[in-house]
């Protein structure tokens, strides 16, 4: 799936992608498509439950370790099929990811957790990687020798994208960076990948804070029952009332949350798909 928002061809191309999982009992994706150009911010947004996390699995190679696998599609990065390739030739073949709950590990220093993440690297492509790990993060410098699990939430999530970074990936993907931190290291983060992108990354961004997120994207898709329900640069999406609505909480009728304008909406009987009831709420 292409389009015509840059000219030449996406870093990233998922074309027509349906997932599924315990054996096709659950669908997590239903003929899902988007594209990511180079040096683009694309944010994927949608309420629990939508597919966010599995259009990351699926792009990374792990939809297997979950119980999930890609019915239909492609995923193509860099003009190259690699739908079916193993989750280490993908990171190998420059995509990084950082999980949600950062997943750091907590045994282990800041320095080693970074010496895992390019332990296949040279000495000299690891030396220019650490350096520059340590120059986006100058408070991982200050602790390099404290116990991951010792550091304060915004110190973890630095060090987990910095463990992605040392593998030098061309596309870095973020599921839900800013969760459970605090609005100032929040707003620190979003910085972060900020200088990440400019610095020539491109990036995909999951993201419950929808404001943060579409403020620096340069497109955006919005995950709805498994499916793109809406998409458009980060601007327009910032700018259009029913999405400031349903997922800002900032509409010109005064704020509301995402499940009560759902519920002010035609309501959807229990177990439907999409809603806070069904089964693929664990496979978000």
């Amino acid at each position: 799936m292409t389009d015509n928002r840059k000219p030449g061809a996406p870093v990233l191309d998922v074309d027509h992608a349906s997932v599924s999982y315990r054996g096709g009992a659950i669908e997590a994706l239903n003929d899902v498509s988007i594209a990511v150009y180079p040096a683009e911010v694309v944010v994927l947004l949608g309420p629990n439950g939508a597919g966010k996390t599995s259009m990351l699995r699926t792009i990374t190679g792990l939809l297997p370790f979950n119980g999930g696998r890609l019915t239909s599609g492609s995923v193509t990065f860099e003009g190259k099929r690699i739908d079916g390739r193993p989750d280490w030739s993908i990171v190998r073949g420059g995509i990084g990811l950082v999980m949600e709950g950062r997943r750091i590990f907590a045994g282990l220093s800041v320095d080693d957790n970074l010496r895992a993440g390019g332990i296949n690297q040279g000495k000299s492509a690891y030396k220019a990687n650490y350096d520059k790990v340590m120059a986006l993060f100058p408070r991982l410098t200050e602790r390099r020798s404290v116990a991951g699990g010792m550091l304060s939430g915004g110190e973890q999530q630095m060090l987990a994208m910095g463990r992605a970074l040392m593998q030098s990936p061309r596309l870095l993907l973020l599921d839900e960076p800013s969760l459970g931190l605090a609005p100032l290291v929040v707003e620190q983060i979003r910085q972060i990948i900020v200088d990440i992108n400019t610095a020539g990354t491109a990036v995909v961004l999951i993201e419950q804070n929808a404001s943060m997120a579409l403020s620096i994207a340069d497109y955006g898709y919005i995950l709805e029952r498994r499916r793109i329900g809406h998409a458009g640069t980060g601007a327009s999406l910032l700018g259009n009332e029913s999405i400031r609505d349903l997922y800002l909480g900032l509409s010109s009728t005064g704020q509301r949350s995402y499940r009560r304008a759902r519920r002010g909406a035609a309501a959807d009987p229990p177990g439907t798909p999409g809603t806070s009831t069904d089964l693929t709420e664990a496979s978000s």
